[in-house]
């Protein structure tokens, strides 16, 4: 598709590589992690600024009662902040798991239908020869080869 196309889309390019998506979920994650910095920089700057606003009439606690709605907002946003940010790089893993599955799967279907073939149609197995015809006529079969592992370098009588 070209870039003239009303339907062409950069991200379907993106989204269609595995080290395209992880590097645009990387760059997106830096760039969060750059807010995330400001955010906790922010975090304590109104935190110092709400605790030390008082009114007169105030007792010591007042002012900091005042200040934890502000406080656990910001702090919401932070964990929100650093959840997006592990969902992100999860996301990259994922897609790259996802491509090796695919490989994958082919390559054990094949397999798998390979075995299948082999199964219905066997190989014909040559039968093994005749362990009779093969020893000398003359020997008795319950005497002919050695009695123990102490005999094997002596001939049996």
């Amino acid at each position: 598709m070209n870039s003239a196309d009303p339907n062409h889309s950069p991200l379907r390019d993106v989204a269609q590589n595995a080290e395209a998506t992880a590097r645009y979920l990387a760059d997106m994650q830096r760039v969060l992690l750059d807010m995330g910095a400001n955010l906790e920089i922010l975090q304590r700057e109104t935190r110092v600024h709400c605790r030390s606003v008082g009114v007169e009439g105030d007792r010591w606690f007042h002012a900091r009662m005042r200040a934890l709605p502000v406080e656990k907002a910001l702090k919401d946003v932070l964990k929100s902040l650093n959840s997006l940010t592990d969902g992100l790089e999860k996301s990259a893993y994922k897609r790259r798991s996802h491509d090796e599955a695919v490989v994958n799967t082919g390559k054990a279907r094949k397999k798998k239908e390979l075995e299948k073939a082999r199964k219905n149609n066997p190989q014909p197995i040559q039968a093994a020869p005749n362990s009779g015809e093969e020893r000398d006529s003359g020997q008795n079969p319950g005497y002919g080869g050695p009695a123990s592992i102490y005999d094997l370098g002596r001939k049996s009588a």
